[in-house]
């Protein structure tokens, strides 16, 4: 069942006020007030939406997260039902140190469409658009997955850039993909844009690999879906408790794989509005008593694919 495309406007309207709730701290090294502050403008607004909403993926679990956590009901109670994902500041370190790429986010579904994903780590590849289904695989090492994508890009390894977010963690990818030649994008932060990343044919990005954000990761998905991209993912567990807080959102297998049909069914809107200036759309920017934002808009079954660019009161 399709959302109605007139409801674009109103989670735009979402993802603005949270942008520029976090603006205001850019710079000023302090991360904690600007996640808060885009939380208090994103829930605000969000309660004034004539839906029947709730947060399926957002700060943290009830006891961890005042506002915006996850099975929070939101908006006026009236209307239809709806999943929603948010990040309502993706890059918290950029935006403390006014560095590119903070943006507030959000995903919304029909009821029961988004997965579940707790706040915890996910295993992650993707890749762009026109490619064979399935192409790339979590269980395919390094090399296999490398070795596929080039063969069917009809280009040699050192031809490929590969995104990879740089944590320690990913020493072993980081490793076979130099081996191999393959060039190396790093990123510090934000892993939605990274994730994304790949749809873009102008950044040159073939494959993302690495292990991220679990909520992140289910945001990434709902992007890629309007984009016809393809991306797998495996939660990826550090202890019994992160498996006990899964099995409490309804995952009973925590081995599985998910494609992106898994992690979003049905139709989706996603909105990414910049808090800082970046790959996907530049940031708030203010003009007397108005700033003016600027949000990727990508809505699957309207085929919308377009930056807004609007001026709005503070």
């Amino acid at each position: 069942m399709i959302i109605n495309k007139s409801f674009i406007d109103s989670f735009v309207k979402t993802t603005e006020r949270g942008a520029f709730g976090a603006s205001i701290f850019r710079g000023k090294n302090d991360k904690i007030a600007a996640d808060k502050a885009a939380v208090d403008e994103m829930r605000n607004e969000l309660n004034k939406i004539d839906i029947k909403g709730k947060i399926v993926i957002g700060e943290g679990e009830m006891d961890e997260a005042p506002m915006l956590y996850i099975n929070e009901s939101v908006g006026t109670g009236k209307g239809e039902e709806f999943d929603i994902a948010v990040d309502p500041l993706e890059g918290t370190n950029f935006t403390a140190k006014n560095l590119p790429n903070a943006l507030s986010v959000l995903a919304v579904t029909r009821k029961g469409n988004l997965l579940h994903a707790p706040d915890i780590y996910m295993e992650k590849i993707a890749v762009g658009v026109n490619l064979p289904k399935n192409i790339v695989d979590l269980d395919f090492d390094v090399k296999k997955n490398i070795k596929l994508l080039s063969e069917a890009k009809k280009v040699k390894p050192d031809k490929l850039t590969a995104c990879v977010l740089k944590r320690p963690r990913h020493e072993k990818i980081i490793k076979d993909l130099t081996d191999l030649g393959v060039k190396i994008f790093f990123i510090t932060d934000g892993d939605v844009s990274g994730v994304i990343s790949v749809a873009d044919q102008s950044k040159n990005i073939d494959i993302y690999l690495g292990i991220g954000g679990g909520p992140e990761g289910v945001l990434a998905a709902a992007a890629l879906k309007c984009l016809g991209c393809q991306m797998q993912t495996r939660l990826f567990f550090q202890d019994s408790n992160e498996k006990d807080r899964a099995k409490k959102l309804g995952i009973s297998d925590l081995n599985k794989k998910y494609n992106i049909d898994d992690m979003v069914k049905g139709d989706v809107i996603f909105c990414a509005t910049g808090v800082t200036d970046g790959d996907l759309v530049k940031g708030i920017k203010y003009s007397n008593d108005s700033f003016i934002s600027e949000t990727l808009v990508l809505h699957e079954s309207s085929k919308t694919n377009q930056i807004f660019r609007n001026k709005i009161k503070k």
